[in-house]
């Protein structure tokens, strides 16, 4: 018995609204200075710079593909996509985090050693510092917004915000968190670069930023990708949320046991719920069907995030192969 949630399930269509809004500043924030950082790179001669506007370049791609994945997986469930469309956000989600590999981490790390083995001409670093001043703000900004929305939601369901930030299923937010983390860090690396080779005339410190700018790049590219593969694959709610789930089942008068419970993240506010069940013995077929609607309705009051129920009334372990038809 399976009915798809009509109420109480508004939470990822408004938490849509607010992760467009953040990816929307996040995107605008690293076109700009993208284009800002590649000026000031050609005219400084620094390659960390040059990395950094990869960096940034490779950001905005990332966004794009970010709202094109919460514009996607908002489409309501069809006859050909009878759960709907939210596991198109991590599929997204993931080419994003590739495009942050290749578009910045890979074009970083191979300028750092260019740099490195062949040198370079370093020019007039105070265009560089400026941009690199103004990004700054920019990127705080960006990371602001995202920090905010991210520590809301963690507010909002009583966890602490680096473990709401780990397992979120909302990537989207989570990739602008960490990427724009990613941006202050590197430009503050970018920076040393090039006030190393301010100081001693050696492009070694700018080559060196850009590798390390590389690496940076690397390590969110494989946080994120990681994050979405294991939504891909298929992730259950937390523990406590499916200790929560049970509970409610067995709290409906006519519910013996829970033979067997499964639980799936489909998207952020979104998660699937079917169980085998086995009634109390007597219980007649119509107040099963009761039973059954009460248990949604239950589930949906204690757990918002559940939006669809499948329920299967099952024999109990102990009465299996014991049923009218066995031989």
């Amino acid at each position: 018995m399976g009915r798809e949630a009509k109420d109480g399930t508004d939470g990822g269509k408004s938490g849509n609204g607010e992760s467009t809004f953040t990816v929307l500043v996040a995107a605008g924030a690293n076109l700009g200075i993208a284009v800002a950082k590649a000026v000031a790179g050609l005219i400084s001669g620094s390659s960390a710079m040059l990395s950094e506007a990869a960096h940034s370049l490779a950001d905005t791609v990332t966004e794009v593909m970010l709202l094109t994945a919460l514009k996607r997986s908002g489409k309501p469930a069809d006859e050909d996509h009878p759960v709907g469309y939210a596991g198109e956000r991590y599929v997204w989600a993931m080419l994003a985090a590739v495009a942050t590999f290749v578009g910045g981490a890979v074009f970083s790390i191979y300028d750092g050693i260019h740099t490195l083995t062949h040198g370079e001409e370093l020019g007039d670093p105070l265009v560089s510092y400026v941009v690199l001043a103004v990004a700054f703000v920019l990127e705080g900004f960006s990371l602001r917004t995202g920090v905010r929305q991210v520590r809301a939601e963690a507010k909002e369901r009583g966890t602490p915000f680096l473990a709401y930030l780990r397992r979120t299923p909302d990537t989207t937010v989570k990739a602008v968190v960490l990427e724009d983390s990613a941006a202050l860090a590197g430009l503050l690396l970018a920076a040393g670069g090039l006030l190393g080779g301010q100081l001693t005339g050696s492009g070694v410190w700018d080559g060196v930023a850009s590798i390390l700018i590389g690496a940076l790049l690397v390590y969110v590219a494989w946080v994120l990708g990681r994050s979405n593969a294991e939504l891909l694959v298929g992730r259950p709610l937390p523990r406590e949320m499916r200790d929560a789930v049970r509970a409610e089942l067995l709290s409906v008068p006519q519910v013996a046991d829970v033979v067997d419970l499964t639980t799936l993240i489909q998207g952020p506010g979104e998660a699937l719920v079917a169980a085998k069940i086995d009634f109390r013995d007597g219980v007649p077929a119509e107040e099963v069907e009761w039973a059954c609607e009460e248990a949604e309705e239950r589930l949906r009051a204690r757990v918002p995030a559940v939006r669809r129920v499948y329920l299967d009334p099952t024999p109990g372990r102990g009465r299996r192969g014991s049923g009218t038809g066995a031989a």
